[in-house]
């Protein structure tokens, strides 16, 4: 049952692949799709979720005519412990990212099991352009990957398309929900994961008149250019697999050469083929090499407790170690991870076998195509990924290829900050929880360290992407608990703060 838990827990994430060897930015998104289909754990959403539909403002930032279209967000409500306005009850906001809001409303527990506490409201934002939040409605397209690809075929429908504006839509619809509600002394705190956490630490800074706080978990705001180093994320996943087993680590690392030689024999794509019980043919020898980075990598970042993926992989592939075949004991590995699978390794555009290409791989590219670089590349010789150093010009050249435009590679730490965070933080900002788990690859690029009194990172050495603020289980280790009691004790104080000034004024 714990098992199926930590399952339920993986349901949202999109490693793309490539062809052409550039190494593409895996999605931000607080729990993980690629195990999708691996669980027979029903998402149960509780009916105390209302959901509504706001009429959104399509351009916040200017005054053509068509920056007054607007268009349908989609939100949910939850009133079931709110406080009332009468009380000045708190507001929980759940900042939506790169996929549709629903997931969120069964799989990010802390705001339902804080809600009771805090007698709050609760309330899940979706993101602009994802699941039914897309200005181009359902009378354009039939379905939500149609309308996410009609939008990014439309240079000026994407041009709406990114966090700014996003987050100037969750700032309108809150200040709207406070004036419906008459609660306009309830303060509000964001909580975010992921991408979605990045944008609740970003709101807390630019719109602090709305939100009283911030949590934001597994928010990587430094992985930007001239922050963090480009094979920071890929170094922290060759560790966890070292930790998990040296053997283990050992063949992948020497795994890579083996498939590059057999790709070039004249039946050696076949063979690779039928030993990886490919869904298709493989036309190239980087199809699987990617698909394995992306598994290695899905494993590290989501490596949570009670059954580490990571462990599990590398169980597969040492209890494999008689087989004199080192493919044997690689595939084996795959298996341990995604057991029950009719087949592996999908072509390029497709992630798994039960899922083709979605509203999250569409929608991500775009964004990691405009704003959002994340520079990442592979050049330490201690990694168990061959040498892919990070060539900015070789991703924009791709993005052009794509889009027909370019990155901003600094536009983000020019918009949101980053450069010397510590030193500007600590002068003007407050009331932000950066959370992370140092086996999520992504932590390199998080804040790990204490900025001002209430600017805090609290940091879990066994956790990894977003576990604080999915549902909890009976079997989560006591550290998670407390990770999770802490927060909750952080946010308890700003409350009282906020209380005790609203009663002197």
């Amino acid at each position: 049952m714990a098992f199926l838990l930590f399952l339920l827990c993986l349901i949202l994430v999109i490693f793309t692949v490539t062809t052409m060897g550039v190494p593409n930015i895996p999605s931000l998104d607080p729990v993980n799709r690629f195990l999708k289909g691996q669980t027979d754990v029903s998402k149960i959403v509780s009916s105390d979720f209302q959901e509504f539909f706001y009429d959104q403002t399509l351009d916040h930032f200017n005054y053509r005519p068509e920056s007054y279209t607007t268009f349908q967000q989609r939100y949910y409500i939850n009133y079931k412990w709110w406080g009332g306005a009468s009380n000045n009850a708190p507001i929980f906001a759940y900042l939506g990212a790169e996929s549709p809001i629903d997931d969120a409303l069964w799989s990010i527990g802390f705001l339902p099991e804080n809600a009771p506490r805090f007698n709050a409201l609760l309330v899940y934002m979706e993101h602009r352009f994802y699941g039914q939040s897309n200005p181009v409605g359902s009378m354009e397209a039939p379905n939500m990957v149609d309308a996410m690809e009609k939008s990014l075929e439309n240079p000026d429908t994407r041009g709406y398309f990114n966090s700014a504006q996003a987050l100037a839509d969750y700032a309108e619809l809150l200040l709207y929900l406070k004036n419906q509600l008459q609660a306009h002394n309830s303060p509000i705190i964001v909580i975010g994961g992921s991408y979605g956490g990045m944008l609740a630490s970003w709101f807390r800074l630019k719109y602090p008149h709305i939100a009283l706080g911030a949590l934001a978990s597994s928010a990587p705001i430094l992985y930007f250019e001239n922050l963090t180093p480009p094979d920071g994320y890929y170094s922290v996943v060759t560790q966890d697999f070292k930790e998990a087993s040296q053997n283990c680590y050992t063949t992948i690392k020497q795994s890579w050469d083996v498939i590059d030689q057999l790709a070039t024999t004249p039946s050696g794509l076949a063979y690779l083929s039928q030993k990886f019980q490919t869904c298709s043919p493989l036309s190239n020898a980087d199809e699987l090499k990617n698909y394995l980075k992306s598994v290695y990598s899905n494993a590290a970042q989501y490596d949570a407790p009670p059954n580490y993926p990571t462990a599990r992989i590398c169980q597969g592939i040492d209890g494999a170690s008689d087989a004199t075949d080192i493919l044997d004991r690689i595939f084996a590995g795959v298996v341990a991870y995604m057991p029950g699978m009719s087949c592996y390794v999908t072509s390029p555009e497709v992630v798994s076998p039960s899922e083709s290409v979605s509203q999250t791989s569409i929608g991500w590219e775009w964004q990691t195509c405009s704003e959002l670089l994340i520079p990442l590349g592979i050049t330490s010789e201690d990694s168990m990924f061959q040498s892919l150093p990070y060539d900015a010009n070789v991703f924009i050249d791709n993005c052009v290829r794509s889009f027909g435009v370019g990155p901003r590679p600094h536009w983000v730490t020019t918009y949101y900050g980053g450069q010397d965070i510590k030193l500007i933080l600590s002068k003007f900002g407050s009331n932000i929880i950066f959370s992370n788990g140092l086996r999520d690859p992504y932590s390199i690029g998080g804040v790990l360290e204490n900025i001002s009194e209430n600017i805090v990172a609290i940091k879990t050495t066994e956790g990894s992407h977003c576990l604080d603020i999915l549902s909890s289980g009976e079997a989560d280790p006591e550290w998670l608990v407390k990770q999770r009691k802490d927060e909750a004790n952080i946010i308890d104080r700003w409350f009282a703060e906020y209380y005790r000034n609203f009663r002197l004024l």
